[in-house]
């Protein structure tokens, strides 16, 4: 799957304050089947709900980073009409997790340098965090750059667990926000919430923190 420029040309064609959002995604073995193919089939729901969205589709700049026995970025950031659609992911491997979020951060901070370099504002950025079950590698690197930046109000993290997902560790990843668990195989009602809140924070002012849609997650969450 090609991946695309990080570079500045959206920002000069477009200079609508952004809103970085970076998909986390665990592609170990253990997703392989329905698991993966509804996962993707939510993906490609996300980006459509983002398209039609008028301020949403102008705002919102999305990577994917993927994490099985390694970690690597799918998608660099860009908006909507630059991501080429995702049309598969292969499950295979143990799980990285410790990898896969020091990745999605040092793309979410290089981005933020390209933002700040172009002269382009930004929204608080989001970490969207993916995972059917534990890691298989030291994630405390990445915990403790997760919550520094949480408390410092420069990320908004979503831990959300699959299945038979170890929630006890992902809730080291959320010092302000419950881990959730998906209910079922519910990815596209998953991210029609998530290009929702997007939505939302588009249409507010850089600085804000717009409420979420908590009554939302009754669609999507088991709770």
């Amino acid at each position: 799957m090609a991946t695309l420029s990080i570079g500045a040309d959206d920002l000069v064609e477009n200079p609508t304050p952004r809103v970085p959002v970076s998909l986390c995604l665990d592609t170990s073995s253990s997703m392989a089947g329905n698991p993966i193919e509804e996962l993707v089939r939510g993906i490609d729901l996300f980006y459509e709900a983002i398209d039609e969205d008028e301020d949403a589709h102008d705002a919102a700049e999305i990577n994917i980073v993927e994490f099985n026995s390694t970690a690597a970025v799918i998608h660099d950031f860009a908006s909507i009409e630059r991501l080429n659609r995702v049309t598969s992911l292969r499950a295979n491997g143990t799980t990285a997790m410790g990898a896969g979020v020091n990745l999605a951060l040092d793309a979410l901070d290089e981005r933020k340098a390209t933002y700040s370099a172009s002269g382009v504002l930004y929204y608080q950025p989001w970490l969207v965090l993916m995972t059917d079950g534990a890691p298989t590698d030291d994630i405390d690197r990445a915990v403790e750059r997760v919550n520094s930046m949480v408390e410092a109000g420069k990320l908004t993290v979503f831990p959300i667990g699959i299945g038979k997902a170890d929630m006890t560790t992902l809730a080291r990843f959320s010092s302000n926000r419950v881990p959730l668990r998906l209910d079922g195989l519910k990815f596209k009602q998953f991210f029609e919430w998530l290009s929702k809140s997007v939505a939302r924070v588009s249409r507010s002012t850089p600085g804000d923190r717009p409420r979420l849609d908590l009554e939302g997650l009754a669609g999507w969450a088991e709770l």
